[in-house]
This record gives C-alpha cells, structure tokens and sequence, in this order.
C-alpha cells in the first residue's frame, strides 16, 4: 500500500514545484527602477497583452497540426457492455456468442440470459485522396504564419517602445528647456523692477515682461500635462499600471541598418505561408473526388453467468468507400479554396506593394531627420548668441523689452524644434529597423 502513496505523493509534489515555477516567470516579471530603451523592448515583448496573445495563437495552431497528424495513425477502442434479456433474438445472440447453443433450445423461447461483453477494435486509414497528407500541411503552414505574425506583432512593438521612449525624453527636454526660458525671462524681470524704480523704464515694458512670464508658465503647464501622457503610453505599451516611469535620457542611437532588404518581414513571410496553406486546403478539397480506404479488425469476449458458458470471436477485413454523387458539395469546396488561394496571392502583391512604401519612406524620413538635426543644431548656437547679446543690451537700457521677448521666444523655439530633431532623428532610425524587419537591439 505504500508504494500508491509514495507515486501520488511525488506526483503532487512535481505538479506544485510546475506551478510555482510557472507563477514566478509568468507572473511576477520585476519591474527596473531605471528604464532603458534596451529594457523596454525586452520588457514589453514579455509582458505585453498584444505579444500574449499572439503567443497563444500559435500554441493553438500547434494543437491543431497535432491533431491533423492524428490522421496517420490507427484509432484503438476498448469496451465493455453488460446486460441482461428475455428478448427471443438477443437471448438466442448471447447464446450463440458464449457458445452454449445445444439442440433442446426454444428458438422462440430461449428463456432469459445475461452477457458480459469485453471487445478490443482497431481501425486505420490506408487511403483518402490524399486529404490527411494536405490537412498536416495546411496545420503547418498555418502555425508558420502565425509565428510570423507573432514576429511582425514584436516587432511593431519594439518599434512603438521605442518611439513612445524617444518621445518621453522630447518632452523632458521641452520643460527644461522652458525652464530655462522662465528663469531668463525672470531675470530680465527683476532688472525691468530695478529700471522702473530707478525711473528708467517705462511700466509697460514691466507689464510685457510680465505678460511673457505668464504665458511661458502656462506652456510649462501644458508641456508637462504632455509628458505625463507621453509616460502613460510607454507604460500602456509595456502592460503595467505603475504610474512611475524613471527613464534614462541619455541613449546612444541605433545602429543604421546597412541592408534595406522588405523579404526579412514577417509580414511577408506569413503571407507565403498563409498560401502555402491555401494550396494544401485546394488538395485537401480536391481529394474530395477519390476513394477512401480503411483496414479494420476487432475481437470479443462474451460471458454469460444465467448459462455459466462464454466465447470469443474476431472480425478482420477492408473497405472502400466512393461516393458517386452528393449535390456537387466536394466541387463547391474546391471553388471556394481555388478563390481564397487566388485572394490571399492578390494581398500577397498588396503587402510587397506597402512594404516596399515603407522603406522608401523609412529612408526619407532618415534622411530629413539627419538634415533637420543640423539645421536646428546651428538654429540653437545663433538663438543662444543673440539671446546672450538682448539680455546684456537690455540691462544696459539699449533695447525695449519687446525686442527681448522676441529674443527669448526665439530662443525657446530653436531649443524645442531641437528637441524635437533628436527625437524624430532616433524614432527615424528605429522605423528604418522596423521596415527592415530587424530587432530594435
């Protein structure tokens, strides 16, 4: 008896340690104080329902080219059956079968009788037009696309986290940047109060400045409001609730992809899968039109207790089955393969067509983005010089305070079109690695 015990003992132990072991990679993913972009991805290709999701896919695909394998094998059945009669044919069947039928039976009285019957049957099928063979194919195919799909949603979202990263850094730059832009402004301010106690300075130029201080702090407001959505995202994108998003800000680019090359996406590659599939289904449909062929054997065991008799007997043999008309539903069933090979072929074009789009548009835009960088580089180094140049002129009492706000508000606008230009420059890279269909890292 202890042998039983120490099986389902062990056996609940291996069941509780899996359990555990699965809760701890599943479900506890820690979280980095710090993120970088490289974490991000990571992060975010684990954890992201999108990603999930397409994962489960391709498990259920696994499952059903495993059951369309189960067609190469021969089906086993076991079973048993007991009961008990005063029926004249099934009395005189259990009879026959438990071989107790002598000469002194009442054909149409065999009086009350009980069987126990045990059978064990096999069954297999040779031959049925080739449709198991197209059905293993088609399950294959198919689970080939969704893993490309599974790779195409991967990397859309490692191309998302690292646009949505890039873009929480622009917006960190923006409030530092009007940051400064408030801190000048306030100490031109204070000089302006000096001017306008010491008699020097109109009331006006105190009021404009003022008035630019006001307005400087209500984009800082709205800035900041756009920041915490921009985190929101990022954090949306990895599929966590946290509300803190600590980010690193200095990031090195990517790497350029040398080799623009469309056939590395899986977009593409699940779509020549997805006809692969198409041309096995036409097959499957196809082999509609033949014959099937099935080997079959079984043997069985009768006990009779009412007679205290039994037997046993087997049956072996083949059959063919051909249908020779069924309302032209196998036809009907290759017209509709033969439209759905022919449309998933016509988006296989559309998909080279749009994929091709994106990477001249990935290559253009990095090329503008590259362009724009040094425009609005050598844009800031003037707006910086002239601001520096107003603010000297302005305590001296040399220009008013309009020219300086127009100073300061070019000044604040070369330093966020700045911003932006990083931003758009490494967001451009990422896009070139994702039209390439490369990892982000």
């Amino acid at each position: 008896m202890q042998f039983p015990k120490l099986i389902i003992s062990t056996l609940a132990t291996i069941a509780i340690t899996s359990f555990s072991v699965s809760a701890t990679t599943t479900d506890k993913i820690s979280i980095p104080t710090l993120w970088t972009p490289e974490q991000a991805v990571e992060f975010a290709l684990k954890n992201s329902p999108d990603s999930q999701i397409s994962w489960e896919r391709i498990q259920a695909a696994s499952a059903e080219t495993t059951l369309a394998k189960a067609g190469y094998f021969p089906t086993i059945g076991l079973h048993a059956t007991y009961g008990q009669t005063n029926n004249p044919m099934y009395s005189f069947g259990n009879i026959l079968n438990q071989g107790a039928f002598d000469n002194t039976i009442n054909f149409n009285d065999p009086g009350r009788t009980d069987n126990l019957n045990m059978s064990a049957d096999i069954t297999y099928r040779f031959y049925n037009g080739g449709r198991d063979s197209a059905s293993v194919e088609a399950a294959e195919a198919n689970e080939q696309s969704l893993s490309e799909q599974y790779a195409s949603v991967q990397n859309s979202l490692a191309f998302e986290v690292v646009k949505a990263y890039q873009l929480i850094i622009q917006k960190k730059e923006m409030v530092s940047a009007i940051d400064d832009s408030i801190k000048a402004i306030e100490a031109s301010l204070a000089v302006a109060e000096a001017r306008y106690d010491e008699g020097d300075l109109l009331k006006e130029e105190v009021l404009n400045l003022e008035v630019q201080l006001a307005r400087a702090s209500e984009n800082l407001i709205q800035v900041k409001h756009d920041e915490t959505i921009s985190e929101r995202i990022f954090l949306n994108l990895l599929g966590i609730t946290t509300t803190t998003c600590n980010i690193e800000k200095e990031t090195a680019s990517q790497e350029i992809p040398a080799i623009m090359d469309m056939e590395k996406r899986p977009e593409l590659q699940s779509i020549k899968n997805a006809i692969s599939a198409a041309e096995a289904e036409l097959k499957k449909a196809q082999g509609g039109k033949l014959p099937t062929l099935d080997g079959f054997a079984s043997y069985q065991y009768d006990r009779g207790y009412v007679l205290d008799e039994y037997g046993n007997s087997w049956i072996a043999g083949v059959k063919i089955d051909y249908t020779l008309y069924e309302g032209s539903q196998t036809q009907a069933h290759i017209a509709i393969a033969k439209s759905k090979l022919t449309q998933i072929k016509k988006a296989k074009l559309k998909t080279e067509l749009s994929l091709n789009l994106e990477l001249e548009q990935a290559t253009l835009g990095l090329n503008q983005a590259k362009e724009r960088q040094l425009v609005t580089k050598k844009m800031v180094e003037v707006a910086q010089e002239s601001a520096r140049l107003s603010r000297i002129r302005f305590k001296e009492g040399v220009i008013l305070s309009s020219n300086l706000i127009d100073v300061e508000m070019r000044l604040n606008d070369a330093l966020v079109r700045q911003s932006v230009a990083k931003a758009i420059y490494k967001i451009a890279i990422a896009n070139m690695r994702r039209a390439a269909g490369l990892p982000q890292f």
